[in-house]
């Protein structure tokens, strides 16, 4: 691993309120001549050696060690003092760098669903029952303690959260408004005249239109906890040719055009929806933001992937190469919890060349349906709700981000799904905390 990248996971542990010099202080050395250097040595466990980094051999073990009542992947829950130096043989670095990188997506690539995507069930994090706790934060919690244990002042983690991000994707802006939704709608038993009343008439009837509530549900918790740290996205289509991409819309519609601009009225910003097509073919996200752009008038740095389908590591140069700055894929669809194992923004390192890139990742913590579907959770209503809440606790118990996924198409009045009352329950809570 390069000192670039290192320097950085280092820091990341810390925290951007720790001083530079608290940074340099921090080494990552077996060599004992070299610890005298340093404040304190952090270890490596032998994961980043060139015939073990890439292979099946890297991989941890179940069951995992702890440190402190926190899980350890590579190294040993052992600290001592060597002279002047306290010497750390847990190898946090490793540990985080395992995580942050979605490094076992690349050793396991036989392990993918039926959308190409590696199944959160899977993953190592679920497997060890601990996918609910943003692990990388707890490392960094135990860093700044044992820092502190050792003389040196580090300020107390301000144990709130510190920025909310409210994201919705428009996967089907309505639900009748084409020549398609008038059959269907005569199938759902609505007649022939209403059916045309739903292709004709105003937008805001359709049973997909929910934004109205949307923006009424955001901007009043918006206010709640002071819009400075809370975030609404609206995550748009502009391509995709697959059928997992229908419906399909086109932004120069007039129901289009007139969502985009009642979404910008309410304070929402807009980021690429990149097509599930895209996400076969990252090559053309570019293509699809450009177009996302002259239809916004907006420059647009934000991006989401349909299906969460960032299928592999390494296509994150794709949304590099475009111009994304923030990607808000990072959750699996499976299940809820903390992909990246931790709540806090993080750039991306590629795990195959180790390199630090410019995009920040933005884990996505709770997204609706990966709540209630029987083939995913399968929560009832107060499952889901007590399972939320216990991320949000944790989340401030570390002083990270929260970013849910609410689809438009999922709270729509009067379906039998609960996802609507949880919103609007949810967001309740969250704001009386």
């Amino acid at each position: 691993m390069n000192n670039r990248t290192l320097h950085y996971i280092i820091r990341f542990l810390l925290g951007e309120d720790i001083p530079e010099e608290i940074v340099a202080a921090i080494g990552y050395t077996t060599n004992r001549k070299l610890y005298d250097r340093y404040s304190v040595v952090i270890v490596p466990s032998g994961f980043f050696d060139n015939h073990i980094y890439g292979t099946t051999d890297s991989m941890p073990e179940l069951p995992l060690q702890e440190i402190e009542g926190t899980p350890l992947l590579f190294g040993t829950p052992k600290l001592e003092q060597a002279g002047d130096t306290l010497v750390i043989h847990a190898d946090i670095i490793a540990s985080t760098y395992f995580f942050i990188t979605r490094y076992e997506e690349i050793i396991q690539r036989h392990e993918r669903d039926e959308h190409g995507r590696f199944p959160g069930k899977k993953s190592l994090l679920y497997r060890a029952g601990f996918l609910h706790r943003p692990i990388v934060d707890e490392y960094r919690l135990l860093l700044r303690n044992w820092l502190k244990q050792y003389g040196l002042r580090i300020p107390e983690t301000n144990k709130q959260i510190q920025k909310i991000y409210l994201t919705h994707d428009l996967d089907a802006p309505t639900l009748y408004r084409s020549w398609k939704g008038i059959i269907r709608s005569l199938k759902d038993g609505r007649g022939l005249i209403k059916s045309i009343q739903g292709k004709c008439g105003p937008i805001e009837e359709d049973p997909y239109y929910t934004f109205p509530w949307i923006f009424e549900q955001n901007e009043t918790f918006r206010k709640q906890v002071g819009k400075v740290s809370c975030q609404s996205i609206l995550f748009v289509r502009s391509g995709g040719k697959c059928k997992q991409d229908k419906p399909h819309y086109s932004l120069q519609s007039e129901d289009m055009c007139k969502l985009i601009q009642t979404v910008l009225a309410n304070d929402m910003a807009i980021g690429l929806h990149s097509s599930y097509q895209a996400g076969m073919a990252p090559e053309l996200i570019k293509k699809e933001k450009a177009g996302l752009e002259k239809s916004t008038e907006k420059e647009i740095r934000s991006n989401r992937h349909h299906y969460l389908g960032c299928r592999e590591p390494e296509d994150m140069t794709y949304l590099e190469a475009a111009g994304i700055t923030d990607d808000f894929t990072m959750g699996y669809a499976d299940v809820a919890g903390f992909r990246l194992g931790t709540s806090y923004p993080v750039r991306w390192i590629n795990p195959v060349n180790r390199r630090l890139s410019s995009i920040r990742l933005h884990p996505l913590v709770i997204m609706d349906r990966s709540l209630e579907e029987k083939k995913y959770m399968g929560l009832s209503f107060d499952e889901a709700l007590a399972y939320c809440l216990d991320l949000v606790k944790n989340i401030r118990n570390v002083g990270g981000e929260l970013t849910l996924l609410w689809h438009n198409s999922s709270i729509a009045e009067g379906s039998d799904s609960y996802l609507r009352n949880l919103y609007a329950r949810f967001l309740n809570e969250l704001a009386k905390k």
